[in-house]
């Protein structure tokens, strides 16, 4: 894939930062007193491969003035070697404005994880173009690859057009797009005509397209395969089906990308990828990996792969790359992944967990 290479950020990422509170020792919410709280974002969790092995990442969003919580969030993303960019929102008062709560339980042995998201009220509704110069950030500093989500086009008018505008001018000044559509039907509900035109125009725009079976068909209309049998080969089938009619719909996408993932119990899961590129599937097949906290996986997953491709590494390189990612980030209690080097994140994709002295 070419990429813009003067460009002065490897990464744009457009989000709407959050906190996430977990109960400590594997707890469930219900049952906890103490309670680990800690920045994270889904979009921002994919920048960190990239961050925290030396590329330059930039983070768009919105703050709420004088909050603490946006303290936190700015001294978190500089922690994590990211830049940052977006407008001081006024509170508004104690009914106003504020950053995203998850309340998430990890999940333990046969107890599945769970997350509890509450974010009424929160600054990232408010993200807006004007807000911020495009023409500065993708034009005189320019961008290799913007990446985007779902879940941050869907949460409200005013951010789909948000993430259309990112769309039109990185497309304008020739950075590749990255898009996971990360379909959510609560987000959806009573929008769907306006969410549909939305990410199919975004998709259009697109160099790379992320997301299940499920997220093509909802997110993008696209008429799925027939159903066939249960478990991983199943999905593996039904993913490349719906990849050869995706590239019909969308062919200037260069690379389509999923995750598989069959859950043993919370901490012991299978995980796998998909990747296609240039007319061609790789999988990682499904390996046993260890869980100590599941959120972010996926995530990771996609920061992996993207930073194969900003290194410009070959498609299978990439994958492989990108599963190792997602499987060291269930190994962390954040939600993101923060590698040592690559040789650490190389080392689980060759199955070598020997001490390193």
């Amino acid at each position: 894939m070419d990429l813009r290479e003067d460009a002065r950020w490897s990464l744009v990422i457009p989000t709407s930062m959050g906190i996430r509170i977990s109960p400590e020792d594997g707890q469930p919410v219900q049952a906890a007193n103490r309670f680990l709280m800690q920045v994270t974002s889904a979009e921002s969790n994919v920048g960190s491969v990239s961050s925290f092995l030396g590329q330059p990442v930039k983070i768009l969003t919105n703050f709420v003035k004088g909050s603490p919580v946006a303290m936190m969030i700015k001294s978190n993303l500089s922690s994590r070697f990211m830049d940052y960019e977006g407008p001081e929102v006024e509170q508004g008062g104690a009914w106003g404005h504020r950053h995203q709560f998850n309340i998430a339980d990890s999940g333990y042995g046969n107890r599945g994880a769970r997350v509890w998201n509450d974010r009424a009220g929160e600054v990232g509704l408010l993200l807006d173009a004007k807000d911020f110069d495009l023409d500065r950030i993708f034009g005189s500093e320019g961008a290799k690859i913007v990446h985007m989500s779902g879940l941050i086009a869907a949460l409200s008018p005013s951010t789909l057009q948000f993430c259309l505008a990112i769309a039109r001018k990185a497309k304008e000044y020739g950075s590749a797009i990255s898009f996971d559509l990360n379909f959510r039907a609560s987000f959806w509900k009573g929008r769907e005509q306006e969410l549909r035109d939305g990410f199919t125009e975004i998709a259009s725009l697109c160099s790379i397209l992320i997301g299940n079976e499920e997220d093509f068909q909802l997110a993008l209309g696209l008429e799925g395969p027939e159903a066939g049998g249960k478990g991983i080969a199943s999905k593996i089938d039904g993913f490349k089906g719906m990849i050869t009619t995706a590239h019909e719909r969308f062919p200037g996408v260069q690379v389509f990308a999923t995750t598989l993932r069959e859950v043993v119990n919370a901490n012991h899961h299978l995980w796998g990828a998909i990747l296609w590129s240039d007319g061609q599937f790789f999988v990682a097949e499904p390996r046993d990996i260890g869980v100590l906290d599941r959120i972010g996986g996926g995530d990771a997953t996609v920061g992996g792969i993207l930073y194969g491709l900003i290194k410009g590494w070959e498609a299978e390189k990439c994958l492989q790359f990108g599963w190792a990612s997602g499987a060291i980030t269930t190994t962390f209690l954040t939600d993101y992944a923060m590698p040592a080097d690559e040789e650490q994140i190389w080392a689980v994709w060759e199955g070598n967990a020997r001490i390193k002295r």
